[in-house]
């Protein structure tokens, strides 16, 4: 299992939005950190496309999943 999952990801960015908005945090950084988030969540959607193919409905644990069913369509 993953040591970071999604939920870890929107608690940073969270936490990066209040930075910025109090001044605590540099554009240039809080811009680094969004390009990095986009990062992670495309390379999810490309594991979710991945595993789709394959007919598998279990991934690295990066997106819980209760019923372990992957969704049947990927929302652009």
């Amino acid at each position: 299992m993953p040591r970071n999952k999604i939920e870890d990801l929107r608690n940073h960015l969270f936490e990066a939005i209040e930075m910025v908005k109090d001044g605590e945090m540099e554009m240039d950084k809080a811009k680094a950190i969004n390009s990095l988030s986009k990062t992670l969540v495309d390379s999810a959607k490309v594991e979710v496309s991945y595993l789709k193919v394959l007919g598998k409905s279990e991934g690295t644990g990066f997106f819980p999943v209760q019923d372990k069913q992957m969704p049947t369509a990927i929302e652009e």
